[in-house]
């Protein structure tokens, strides 16, 4: 934080608020066995298995947000644990498909309950998850993580662009 500025950034916010979120979701299903990370690819693939899809591993990375290596170690590490199959994709033999076990689907069933019940709690100070002002919130974050990341631009690139 800038010490002439008159509070926080919205920066410093968005990252306190995400840092406390995740410490909430690590203790929510801690235990179910599972960490924030692992917990957000196995509810995501609880939500895609409702609907048929059997992602891969770079589908699920491009849906969380996560990185694709990320991704790949976290499903190792559940597929370790019995909770879910990794499978070549018959279309890429490139590609590695994910889906949950039905010890997976079982686990993951309890963990979005204590996430959801989390939620309920966490979003209580803007009305509850259903009020117009966490609608709002959730709207306004979606506008910022839809919004593409500028590009940084070089020293040399100011340079050549810099009036003589």
């Amino acid at each position: 934080m800038d010490n002439g500025s008159p509070g926080p950034t919205p920066g410093f916010l968005v990252w306190r608020l995400a840092n406390k979120w995740r410490v909430a979701v690590d203790r929510a299903v801690a235990p179910m066995g599972l960490t924030h990370a692992q917990y957000s690819l196995v509810a995501s693939l609880y939500g895609m298995r409702r609907t048929g899809e059997r992602p891969s591993q770079r589908q699920l990375a491009d849906h969380t947000g996560l990185e694709a290596l990320y991704v790949s170690k976290l499903a190792r590490a559940l597929e370790s644990a019995g909770m879910i199959e990794r499978t070549r994709d018959p279309r890429d033999p490139r590609a590695v498909q994910l889906q949950l076990t039905e010890e997976g689907y079982a686990v993951t069933g309890r963990a979005i309950e204590a996430v959801q019940e989390l939620l309920q709690r966490l979003m209580e100070p803007l009305g509850g998850p259903d009020a117009p002002r966490a609608r709002t919130f959730t709207s306004e974050l979606t506008t910022l993580l839809d919004a593409p990341l500028a590009t940084p631009v070089s020293d040399d690139e100011n340079a050549q662009g810099a009036p003589s």
